[in-house]
């Protein structure tokens, strides 16, 4: 932590120019502060008026397949529209940059992110801090002011279809200890980290994108378990935390956490002494609008106690405005809406938002990369080896070995590098990556790579618990017909369930080229596996 605090120091900002007077904004100014738009390269014409009207306070960026560079031109006219406006605040930039299931390799031009279950598999704090932080420096040179990370729900639940490897784990201790490290690693370099989902995703069974989940703890469980690590964040000095639309009935029987008194104001500001920023989930989501709509549930939450409101993809944000400052004003909400304004404002001015002469930090993807090449090394976990087949010892001189990747297009990049450490020992190589969702040609070419070799390589991937029959299929095909097979699960491992006769298991919690090579170099005997397994596998 030491060298990640250290450098700090060097990105301390400069004092700030003058800023705006917050007393001189106009109601509607103060609750465009409040709001938060989505967009992306191809979408941000949409929400412009709404910026050049001073209606709106921060922008979200959503992923897709741009560059840096591109990325970077578009947060440069956010702000540019920003500054047309009449309070010429500066937009609050926010990502979701967490890995694994929200973030794959070629999204937007930043690096890739491990998970936060590899990093938890690696037990790295230290490790973990630097990624955040050399990560965090490329955010603030491209002019990302918050992270909505690290997510602090603990996953105890191995049927929870949103979360998975999103999380440390199922112990409350890993995920608190590896949160606060990531916490702190991006705050060194100057960005704000918005823990989620509070006060806890990890117990659902339902994905709250397109249903209301339900967390049945019951209120000791949820101090024990799902609170601990949103309390130690707090204590340590959080910048916000972001709500889950999730239903609790241990601590509020009628709504979800976006829209409960009893949990925002009574639990999270009243209890565990929270004075930082509350930001909502996305309202677009099902288990939000299944209550109000866009605008509804903007007022239903701020009433409840939220600062900040991210008001989801596909919305006319001046229409929502409209609506929303009508609703306020017959509620008679305009000191929350000031009070909320004031909080983003105040944050804003701290982070340096008013100072147009910072110096943006050097460039850090050099040494990224090794901190990840690191702690990818030391996340591999050896789940099973039932018949001793590790390391494995081929029985000839030139042997062959075939790898089948069940695997996206966008990681292919990242495949080949498995192969490396088989052919420095002159290692035949074959290897075919078949489609997440394998069709019959797939199954056909895979079993041809297999015929033949003296050692097969099978990975799967899982994004969380709904399983992909096809490749459930395939891949138990290809460990029946071949004796000498080590089975890696590239992503959620709770997948691993679904392979029973896969006697070697190797766990990688996310799929990158360093992972693959650190899983080849244990099959081979280089290195020996040094992960643990952050979660409960039943049946193992």
């Amino acid at each position: 932590m030491k060298r990640v605090l250290a450098a700090f120091l060097l990105l301390c900002p400069l004092l700030a120019a003058a800023a705006p007077a917050f007393e001189e904004l106009s109601f509607e100014e103060k609750l465009g502060q409040t709001l938060v738009v989505f967009v992306d390269v191809d979408s941000a014409e949409q929400v412009r008026p709404a910026i050049e009207a001073g209606k709106i306070g921060g922008a979200l960026i959503q992923w897709g397949n741009y560059s840096l560079e591109q990325t970077k031109q578009l947060i440069t006219k956010l702000q540019t529209w920003a500054a047309k406006s009449p309070h010429k605040i500066p937009l609050f930039i926010s990502i979701d940059y967490e890995g694994g299931t929200v973030y794959t390799p070629i999204t937007l031009g930043f690096d890739y992110l491990p998970t936060n279950m590899m990093l938890s598999a690696a037990a790295d704090e230290e490790g973990a801090a630097a990624i955040a932080y050399l990560a965090g420096l490329e955010l603030r040179r491209s002019g990302v002011h918050i992270n909505f990370s690290p997510v602090l729900d603990v996953n105890n639940n191995p049927d929870n279809p949103i979360i998975g490897v999103r999380s440390f784990g199922a112990d409350p201790s890993d995920v608190t200890k590896m949160g606060l490290a990531l916490i702190h690693g991006f705050k060194a370099a100057g960005v704000m980290s918005i823990v989620k989902h509070f006060p806890g995703h990890g117990d659902t069974e339902q994905d709250s994108h397109y249903a209301v989940p339900v967390v049945r703890a019951n209120a000791k469980q949820m101090q024990q378990v799902h609170l601990a690590p949103f309390a130690a964040a707090i204590k340590q000095g959080v910048s916000g935390v972001m709500t889950g639309h999730v239903l609790y009935p241990a601590l509020d029987a009628k709504n979800i956490a976006t829209f409960s008194k009893p949990i925002l104001q009574d639990l999270l500001k009243t209890r565990l002494g929270f004075q930082g920023l509350v930001v909502t989930d996305s309202l677009d989501m099902k288990s939000a609008t299944a209550y109000c709509t866009i605008a509804g549930c903007t007022v239903r939450a701020l009433e409840s106690g939220a600062d900040m409101i991210l008001l989801g993809r596909y919305i006319k944000p001046l229409t929502v405005f409209g609506k929303a400052a009508q609703e306020v004003k017959e509620k008679k909400l305009q000191p929350r809406v000031e009070e909320a304004a004031r909080k983003i404002f105040e944050a804003k001015r701290q982070m340096g938002l008013f100072d147009y002469e910072q110096i943006p930090p050097a460039p850090s993807h050099k040494a990224y990369r090794t901190e990840l090449e690191k702690i990818s090394a030391k996340a591999v976990t050896l789940v099973r080896d039932q018949k001793n087949l590790l390391p494995f010892t081929p029985p000839s001189k030139k042997p062959t070995v075939c790898a089948v990747f069940f695997a996206p297009a966008r990681f292919s990049d990242q495949l080949m590098d498995l192969s490396k450490p088989f052919l420095a020992k002159g290692w035949n190589v074959r290897s075919y990556n078949a489609a997440l969702t394998p069709r019959k040609k797939d199954s056909q070419r895979a079993a041809a790579c297999a015929k033949g070799a003296d050692l097969l390589i099978v990975t799967s991937l899982q994004w969380a618990d709904k399983t992909n029959i096809n490749q459930k299929n395939a891949i138990n095909g290809l460990i029946k017909e071949n004796k000498n097979t080590v089975f890696i699960s590239t992503m959620s491992p709770y997948d691993i369930k679904n392979y029973p006769e896969a006697g070697t298991v190797l766990a990688t919690y996310g799929l990158n080229r360093y992972v693959l090579k650190t899983a080849a170099d244990i099959i081979l005997g280089n290195q020996k596996a040094m992960g643990k397994l952050p979660v409960e596998l039943t049946g193992k």
